[in-house]
């Protein structure tokens, strides 16, 4: 659950850091998987050190899962970090 209250204050301070699209980069209900709120994947807390993600790139690491797509996510976090 999110107010609207603390959904201005995530738009205002820029706290909204992924959102469902499609291949295009189009947000849109089409590619919002799970109803979530104007298509917010993660968002960070106010000191911009701990991020809520909400898609499981892990589950999209491995061959033996059936993708690899979500490793080019977890690289890009690592690589992020340091």
């Amino acid at each position: 659950y999110c107010s609207e209250e603390d959904l201005v204050s995530l738009r205002d301070e820029h706290r909204i850091v992924l959102q469902y699209c499609d291949a295009g980069g189009e947000v849109g209900p089409e590619s919002n998987p799970n109803g979530a709120l104007e298509n917010i994947a993660a968002v960070i807390n106010q000191k911009g050190n701990v991020m809520g993600l909400m898609p499981h790139p892990e589950r999209a690491s491995r061959e033996i899962l059936g993708s690899v797509d979500g490793l080019t996510i977890l690289e890009n976090f690592v690589r992020a970090t340091q």
